[in-house]
């Protein structure tokens, strides 16, 4: 079932719709990411299993999951590259506020 793609792509479309700017894109992303890792993290070393089960069914483990699940070859090669560029940029985001918040 595609339900975790197609969260995501709502998720990342009502981002682009409301702030329409690409830092907002590149946050959202980042946001979205490290949930889905908080959530993966949770379910691996909480001891509840309905818990386990509501997540493992409905969440994927990161977006990089998520792009390696419904893609193959060249394109996850390249989806992959976009997704790494997009962390990079949210790295120079972060670095860039903490050197300005500094100041």
């Amino acid at each position: 079932m595609y339900v975790d793609l197609i969260i995501v792509l709502i998720l990342l479309a009502v981002v682009i719709f409301f702030f329409r700017n690409f830092s907002s894109f590149v946050y959202a992303t980042a946001i979205i990411d490290i949930f889905l890792r908080i959530l993966t993290f949770i379910k691996y070393n909480v001891n509840v299993p309905e818990l386990k089960s509501l997540i493992g069914k409905y969440f994927p483990e990161s977006i990089a999951a998520i792009i390696n699940h419904y893609s193959s070859g060249i394109f996850n090669d390249i989806l992959m590259w976009i997704y790494v560029i997009i962390y990079a940029i949210f790295l120079g985001y972060i670095t860039r506020y903490f050197i300005h918040k500094r100041k």
